[in-house]
């Protein structure tokens, strides 16, 4: 690893396969917490190359536990580390979604650098974390929607996992979460904090042949946060959309908060799921899943998304998949 660091300390980047090799020695627990620090810190110094993140996308896939699914499936997923503290809207979303009838596999881990990650809120809601291709293909099966904690397919982030906590910071592994869900889902919505990135995952989904959508809010959020204009970026195109085209009025920062505690967070979704979220949590939980619903080509147009979310929300069907995906977790003991 010295040797590696070195490389790097003098400004040169890696090629594909060398950042591939770095990452699966990283799993096998070669290098130290004080080497694999050194080594993150060099990506908090500078921007990542397209060939760095194909070579650690490269490595967590090869490393993973393998698991089929079934192929019509899709992901909400944020990359985390905006610094913005909101309540868990991308799995809000999931759950509006699956409540539509679309299987979802959402792909998460505990928060890095925020109060709640999206394994934080499920672990708290009574999900039970595993691996079992059965055990999933049943919550799919029963109620649209399953669960896959990112450490328990990816031996890598579980090796990486104490350091992140401990710098509390957004480094590359926010990035990779959403380039290697197990699944490999047909349909992906993704939530990017900045514009640089957005390019990056423009280009690397283009490769994959996948449907996808990208959204940035420009003011930092990654996800549609309603309280600004959003950038969407698709395999179909591009342009930027508005607070009220997308949820029909804009939102304030402090409306989307998501809480001090783990148990602030479960308690705000517990409500937003259940109908009773204010006007303006509802609208970006709903913005977002419509977004989702939009990019599976399922729907016309965004508004009719929009409206299937909104039915999935109002008449209870979200939360009845919540209901049993939790009563399922509750039978394994």
């Amino acid at each position: 690893m010295k040797k590696l660091l070195q490389y790097l300390f003098d400004y040169k980047t890696l090629s594909r396969e060398q950042a591939k090799e770095a990452l699966i020695n990283i799993s096998k627990s070669l290098y130290n917490e004080y080497e694999i620090t050194s080594f993150v810190t060099v990506f908090l110094m500078r921007s990542i190359t397209i060939d760095e993140l194909q070579g650690f996308t490269d490595a967590l896939l090869e490393l993973s536990v393998k698991i089929d699914l079934g192929n019509d499936l899709i992901d909400i997923v944020g990359t985390g580390g905006d610094g913005k503290n909101t309540f868990n809207i991308s799995t809000l979303a999931c759950f509006i979604v699956a409540g539509t009838g679309q299987k979802v596999a959402k792909h998460g881990n505990y928060g890095a650098s925020s109060i709640s990650g999206s394994s934080n809120v499920m672990e708290q809601l009574g999900y039970k974390f595993k691996s079992d291709e059965a055990l999933l293909k049943k919550e799919l099966d029963e109620a649209n929607i399953c669960f896959l904690h990112a450490p328990a397919f990816h031996p890598a982030l579980k090796t990486v996992a104490p350091i992140r906590k401990n710098l509390g910071l957004r480094t590359f592994f926010n990035m990779l979460g959403p380039l290697v869900n197990p699944a490999g889902p047909k349909f992906q919505l993704l939530g990017v904090y900045n514009l640089e990135m957005a390019r990056l995952y423009n280009y690397l989904l283009q490769q994959s042949g996948k449907a996808f959508t990208i959204v940035h809010s420009l003011d930092g959020y990654d996800e549609i946060s309603l309280t600004s204009d959003t950038k969407v970026l698709s395999d179909k195109g591009e342009y930027i959309a508005t607070p009220e085209q997308l949820g029909k009025r804009q939102v304030d920062a402090q409306d989307i908060f998501g809480g001090n505690t783990l148990e602030e967070a479960s308690g705000l979704f517990k409500k937003i799921i259940n109908g009773k979220g204010s006007w303006a949590q509802n609208s970006v939980v709903l913005a977002n899943a419509a977004m989702a619903l939009h990019c599976t080509g399922k729907y016309t147009t965004y508004d009719d998304a929009f409206s299937a979310a909104v039915d999935s929300l109002e008449s209870g069907k979200a939360h009845q998949c919540l209901q049993k995906l939790i009563s399922l977790n509750e039978d394994l003991g």
